[in-house]
């Protein structure tokens, strides 16, 4: 028999406890521990030598692709809201255990100002810039469509959508040949939930950036894609305002009968990084426990 893992027992399978945050969400109060590949990710030298600029990047799939690009030989900056400032100091631990440099920016993508400066001191601090993971976001539970706030659905717009566009336009003019973007995208771009109705018409609009703005780069040598994560425990999802209910069967409706964990998007992130996609442009590569796109 050969030495292969069963997808289905691979992490987790029961459900998670009851247990509330506010929104970021920070890695040490959230229940069990997210598995970020911190003992498990193993790099090949796929991305040695490039310069990594990863938004949301301190805790969840961030820290996941951050820990995974460090050990592929990548130098990696990160940005952060202010608070979250721990979580980040942790992930840059973990990427300078590598050998790698690695870099904090704090601040709100919101912010056009710092959304855009991140590029310039990304570029100045890691002398250029090859790859741009545009993975910051914001979601929060809605109780009914007619519930849903303006202050809170104007957050999730500015935050997936206007702060990606502020990063990604300033970017754009510096990527060579060979240079990669990658936004998380999600399943709630194709099967979106009433209860997370802003956030799913963000993804949505992910998609079709990811689309139209492949086709423009193409030309220059630059490919742009998009990762499509189903339910995967980070931070994010105990700061998304769910009952217990929701939590422990969190996962639980993929045909894996899980929740994902942050490191089992790592791949999928340095797949689309690296020369093995040099073909591949404008895709959306699902990481959903088997739920279809």
């Amino acid at each position: 028999m050969t030495d292969t893992t069963d997808p289905r027992h691979a992490h987790r399978e029961e459900g998670f406890p009851a247990q509330q945050q506010d929104q970021p969400g920070l890695t040490d109060e959230t229940r069990p521990d997210p598995d970020h590949g911190e003992s498990t990710y193993r790099g090949h030298g796929r991305l040695q030598g490039r310069r990594a600029l990863i938004t949301g990047g301190d805790s969840g799939i961030g820290r996941a692709v951050a820990i995974a690009y460090a050990r592929e030989g990548a130098d990696v900056a990160i940005v952060h809201l202010p608070e979250e400032q721990k979580d980040a100091d942790d992930t840059l631990a973990l990427v300078r255990a590598e050998g790698r440099t690695a870099l904090s920016l704090a601040g709100d993508v919101r912010d056009e100002d710092f959304a855009t400066r991140v590029v310039t001191e990304t570029r100045s601090a890691l002398g250029g810039l090859d790859i741009l993971v545009l993975n910051a976001a914001y979601q929060h539970d809605i109780d009914g469509f007619e519930s849903l706030s303006t202050e809170r659905m104007r957050r999730v717009f500015d935050t997936n959508l206007i702060g990606m566009l502020f990063t990604a336009r300033a970017a754009f003019p510096h990527l060579e040949p060979g240079a990669s973007m990658i936004v998380t995208a999600s399943v709630q771009a194709y099967q979106p939930s009433p209860g997370l109705i802003d956030y799913a018409m963000t993804k949505a609009a992910q998609v079709a950036f990811v689309k139209a703005l492949a086709e423009e780069a193409g030309p220059r040598g630059v490919r742009v894609n998009a990762v499509a994560p189903g339910p995967i425990w980070t931070p994010l999802i105990p700061a998304t305002g769910w009952d217990a209910e929701r939590l422990a069967t969190f996962g639980e409706d993929t045909p894996l009968g899980r929740a994902g964990q942050p490191s089992e998007l790592a791949g999928a992130y340095v797949y689309l990084a690296s020369d093995d996609a040099s073909y591949t442009s404008g895709a959306v590569l699902p990481v959903t426990g088997g739920k279809h796109l």
